[in-house]
């Protein structure tokens, strides 16, 4: 079956139907990764987009869904040059096309990819529409207001958790599977039936004793992972949560997660963190958090040309020197042209383009990142800041910071 990808400057792009057989508007965004769409897929921040992926083969190694970022597909579409329609790897559970149509997400296959990057890097992100219906491509000014009227609006509120719920913390290094480069794989217990466990790269439970509060804001799985598996426990809070229920709980930590969207569309959820801002209690913000932080310091944020989105984008830190390959997915970034030292200083920086990857913050026990450190899909050189949250939190108690394990005399250090 034919399928059309129109643009909102008119531009059509015919391709083959894949997914579900559904018509749908979408801000059209693009992804570099070389690897990771099953990630992509299942990371919130994608709501309210669709999203291309520039290399030219999806789905060969099929969908495991011990990998996924949350329970649901979250882009809107899927675009790709070139779909697998079979699978080969033995930890895969269903094929891109299974996954496609169990989540009732549509998408368009066979189109120029690359031309459709370089024109939304020339032309900057557009709306557009995926569509079977061959008439609206030719009747363009029919759908063009449609497309020029669409916007992701508050996002957040859909993609948030309901309910506040907890994970337990891994009380034992084991618990998170063999150490990376050390695992085997067992042919005789996968013709079983037995999956062998996901390799982990933490070495050590810096995290142990501490318990954190996270605002989800449209949070990956893995953020919670990255948490839990140093030995920290997580109780994960709904993005409306007021600033005085999480005080209440008297957290060592709070973390504000990524997620979709303008960030200057939350403007309820930056008047509670203005509130977390002025306590003593140290903060680790990660993309949407992160920029959300900025806003309740009075700083400001815009519109990226085309955005940051891939697994390929190398950032340097301030502090050290050092340049991280990270995984990004974002639309905005804090402007720092008029940032006051006073409140923060730039503590990360992307080397492509110069624009702000991070934030310190002057007098306070917060620091923020633009990309993402958990790591799906992407390199995993900066998972280390997790383990310098946890640092800054024991300091932080060490100096006598109003920590909650300090207050109640408990908790136990790493």
């Amino acid at each position: 079956m034919k399928a059309f990808l129109i643009l909102e400057d008119g531009t059509v792009f015919e391709g083959t139907h894949i997914g579900a057989v559904k018509e749908v508007v979408s801000e059209i965004v693009f992804n570099t990764s070389m690897a990771g769409y099953p990630e992509v897929l299942t990371d919130p921040s994608y709501a309210g987009q669709a999203v291309c992926m520039t290399y030219p083969l999806i789905g060969n190694y099929g969908i495991c869904r011990e990998d996924l970022e949350s329970g649901k597909l979250w882009p809107d579409a899927l675009i790709v040059r070139e779909l697998s329609r079979t699978c080969s790897n033995f930890r895969s559970d269903c094929t891109i096309q299974q996954f496609l149509e169990e989540n009732g997400t549509p998408g368009v296959a066979g189109i120029d990819t690359r031309a459709l990057t370089r024109l939304l890097r020339e032309k900057g992100t557009m709306n557009g529409m995926i569509t079977t219906d061959e008439e609206k491509a030719q009747h363009f000014d029919d759908i063009q207001p449609g497309l020029q009227a669409y916007t992701t609006g508050k996002v957040v509120e859909r993609v948030s958790c309901r309910e506040k719920y907890v994970v337990d913390p891994v009380l034992e290094l084991s618990q998170n599977g063999p150490l990376s480069g050390t695992a085997r794989f067992d042919s005789e217990a996968y013709e079983r039936g037995v999956r062998e466990p996901r390799p982990s790269l933490v070495k050590e439970l810096t995290g142990a004793g501490l318990r954190v509060a996270l605002m989800d804001f449209g949070a990956k799985a893995n953020i919670v992972r990255s948490l839990a598996e140093r030995g920290c426990q997580v109780t994960v809070f709904p993005a409306r949560t007021r600033a005085e229920e999480i005080m209440a709980m008297e957290p060592d930590g709070i973390m504000l997660s990524n997620g979709p969207g303008d960030p200057k569309e939350c403007a309820s959820v930056i008047e509670e963190i203005r509130k977390l801002y002025e306590t003593d209690i140290p903060i680790f913000a990660i993309c949407l958090g992160h920029q959300l932080m900025a806003l309740a310091a009075g700083c400001d944020t815009y519109k990226l040309k085309y955005g940051h989105r891939g697994g390929n984008h190398p950032v340097k830190d301030l502090s050290t020197g050092r340049v991280y390959l990270s995984s990004q997915n974002h639309g905005y970034v804090v402007d720092t042209s008029g940032l006051d030292p006073k409140i923060a200083v730039p503590a990360f920086v992307n080397v492509n383009d110069g624009t702000n990857e991070g934030l310190a913050y002057t007098g306070k026990n917060i620091f923020t990142v633009q990309f993402h450190p958990e790591a799906c899909p992407g390199p995993q050189d900066s998972r280390c800041l997790f383990d310098r949250f946890f640092r800054m939190i024991r300091e932080s108690r060490a100096e006598g910071g109003t920590c909650g394990n300090q207050r109640k005399g408990g908790g136990q250090d790493a």
